[in-house]
């Protein structure tokens, strides 16, 4: 098991040597292919992802600690399977689709214009969360606690207040229309 420390690691390719087993802190990965590696028990603190493909990777056990993604391609990643102790990331223009955070404790955490199409947030706790300009497509939002959280300018979701827990969440008005869409209610631009 390895412990590596301020380590840059750039243009790997880990899906024909994969990523060793360890801790690692301080590290930025930069424009790595990490698709469909198995990252099961590894460490990650205060890391940088950027620009790298971690689609359909293994998050058994994985523990991401202060941990930035930042234009990375992110499908189909399981995070509810994540080490529960200590889930604290932010993402920054990233593609997270069909990614799930399933029961996950996330609070404070950052979304920027992400797409989070039919992403599952599905019992998670995202309050105090910032979700800004992102795609919410089909993302699914029930018993998700939505406490003080900052939607505003993020579009396409649909989330029934009824359902979820909103308390102090703040949404665009032009955006109104994913709170009411269970009534079916039109809303109008005109006077």
């Amino acid at each position: 098991m390895v412990s590596e420390y301020n380590k840059t690691f750039d243009k790997q390719n880990y899906t024909v040597r994969p990523l060793e087993r360890g801790d690692y802190e301080k590290c930025i990965f930069q424009s790595c292919d990490l698709s469909n590696a198995v990252l099961t028990d590894q460490k990650f603190f205060d890391c940088r992802f950027i620009d790298c493909n971690l689609s359909l990777a293994r998050l058994d056990k994985t523990l991401f600690r202060d941990v930035q993604f930042k234009q990375c391609k992110m499908l189909g990643l399981l995070f509810e399977k994540c080490n529960e102790h200590g889930l604290t990331v932010a993402f920054d223009s990233c593609n997270l689709t069909h990614s799930s955070f399933y029961g996950r404790k996330i609070k404070n955490s950052r979304f920027s214009e992400c797409q989070l199409i039919e992403v599952d947030f599905s019992g998670c706790d995202l309050s105090g969360s910032t979700i800004y300009k992102c795609d919410l497509a089909s993302a699914r939002f029930e018993n998700t606690v939505l406490d003080k959280a900052d939607l505003r300018q993020s579009y396409n979701f649909v989330i029934d207040p009824e359902m979820n827990r909103l308390k102090g969440a703040r949404f665009s008005l032009t955006e109104l229309a994913g709170l009411l869409q269970k009534y079916q209610i039109r809303i109008d631009n005109d006077l």
